[in-house]
């Protein structure tokens, strides 16, 4: 049993210096998997390298909004042939963002659709990212685990995870009853949000994933700081604190959730 670290972004230059520190000091910390998601096909490509280098990490490939402007006429099948890969287990990060405003919304969506298309054809789940943008966001999500209860029932009981999970109850139960995962980091260890993160008691551990979006959103104490995947034990602790139940349990419960999305050790994996 150990904890397992869904969102790092361990190829970005933050981590340039001392990338072998931080993965030793992470598996000291208990950590026993990290995954790595690309936000462009350049990261996408050091991702997969990078998980190459460890049976320890994972990749997930794809094109986040705010990279939306990267995108031509070759990233989706350039992104196919990467998925083809045994180290890859998702399609992420992906999804919208209205806050950044870095990308036309018209093209956000036309790539995030068909980056769900390429899931559902390479039968992994998505890593969704979403910033003041849920309005359209959610009915595109909606429409897609809709279709695959169709066209593909097994990925349909697992289609994906709602990135940086920010405690809004409706889209919570929302995201449960369409059978999508929620991912927690750093800002639920943040005194001004608690009471936001409240709605986590609604919600089933089953249902829950831990992260650390490192190097961005280091919890309490480490804020000011640069993240890393060893502060996730900090994380599981305020999970463990906010739903009263013991950290032992957050841990093995969301390292068995992140094998069942992410079919990693099992035959799902390809």
């Amino acid at each position: 049993m150990g904890l397992v670290d869904t969102h790092c972004h361990l190829y970005l230059e933050h981590f340039d210096d001392d990338l072998p520190a931080v993965l030793a000091h992470a598996w000291e910390s208990g950590l026993t998997k990290i995954l790595i998601p690309g936000i462009d096909l350049k990261s996408s490509r050091a991702a997969l390298e990078l998980a190459e280098s460890d049976p320890r990490l994972y990749a997930s490939i794809g094109v986040h909004p705010n990279d939306a402007l990267t995108w031509d006429d070759s990233t989706y099948q350039h992104l196919k042939t990467l998925a083809q890969h045994p180290k890859v287990v998702a399609v992420g990060e992906i999804g919208l963002d209205y806050y950044r405003d870095r990308a036309p919304k018209e093209l956000q969506i036309r790539i995030l659709e068909q980056q769900l298309t390429l899931a559902e054809e390479c039968s992994l789940p998505v890593i969704i990212h979403n910033r003041q943008a849920l309005e359209d966001l959610w009915p595109i999500l909606q429409a897609w685990q809709t279709r695959l209860t169709r066209t593909h029932p097994a990925l349909a009981a697992r289609p994906g995870v709602l990135h940086a999970y920010d405690g809004q109850a409706d889209l919570g139960h929302a995201a449960v009853k369409a059978n999508f995962f929620l991912s927690v980091g750093g800002p639920i260890t943040y005194k001004s949000a608690r009471p936001r993160f409240s709605s986590l008691t609604e919600l089933p551990l089953t249902s829950l994933l831990l992260e650390t979006d490192a190097p961005f959103l280091p919890p309490h104490p480490y804020r000011g700081q640069r993240n890393e995947p060893a502060y996730l034990a900090v994380v599981a602790n305020q999970l463990a604190e906010i739903l009263q139940r013991p950290a032992a349990e957050i841990v093995g419960v969301t390292q068995d959730n992140a094998k069942r999305l992410f079919a990693w050790g099992t035959t799902l994996e390809h």
